[in-house]
């Protein structure tokens, strides 16, 4: 317990660790950003963070574990990049779609290694698609918020299957547009994501009987 709270050069033992950690996981972000998962070594990381193999096993258990570690980064960025987009304005509904989509697609312009990593390699690695299906609650949770917010709000079980449904949809509209198979502006794809969050949110469904 002691041996923690030593300082070197002003800085802890943990503190140490956390940083080299933190280096590993921008290793891997790069890695997964631009050459894919399958680039993704213990070996490739240690070179890229500048560490040796000791430090990576200091931090993960293992390559899995640092590959969720890069997702779980990139996820939370953009998570807190639209929750602080929602929050920064007026809470008018379309107001508040069209500053969470315009956040999202900032995010994913201003550096083109997040779409790789948060979108496209859940396809090419079965822990990095199994860790995307454990990030969905979160994120459904941010458009359930909103669809609750609805003048005329459907009713919580509607408002959960439109904010998956949105989740689907907006994922492959996302890929498409970054692969450049839809061909169009930023401007015009988050006026069409908008509409999409708009048009989705209305949907209303009849229980069968017996069912709440």
């Amino acid at each position: 317990m002691t041996t923690t709270r030593r300082s070197w050069a002003g800085t802890t033992l943990d503190d140490r660790r956390a940083k080299r950690r933190e280096q590993l996981v921008a290793a891997g972000i790069d890695l997964l950003g631009t050459e894919g998962a399958a680039a993704v070594t213990v070996r490739a990381v240690c070179r890229g963070a500048k560490l040796t193999e000791r430090y990576f096993y200091e931090s993960f258990d293992d390559r899995e574990a640092l590959l969720r570690a890069v997702h779980s980064a990139v996820a939370d960025e953009a998570r807190d990049a639209i929750a602080a987009a929602v929050a920064e304005g007026p809470a008018e509904p379309l107001a508040v779609a069209e500053r969470a989509v315009a956040a999202f697609t900032s995010f994913l312009q201003e550096d083109a290694r997040r779409g790789r990593v948060l979108l496209s390699e859940s396809f090419a690695e079965v822990v990095l698609a199994q860790h995307d299906l454990e990030l969905v609650p979160a994120f459904a949770a941010l458009l359930v918020e909103q669809i609750a917010a609805l003048p005329d709000a459907p009713d919580p079980t509607d408002a959960q299957l439109s904010a998956l449904a949105l989740l689907g949809a907006l994922r492959v509209l996302y890929l498409a547009w970054l692969r450049g198979d839809a061909d169009v502006s930023a401007q015009r794809l988050n006026a069409y994501a908008t509409g999409l969050l708009a048009a989705v949110a209305g949907v209303r469904s009849t229980a069968p009987a017996g069912e709440a």
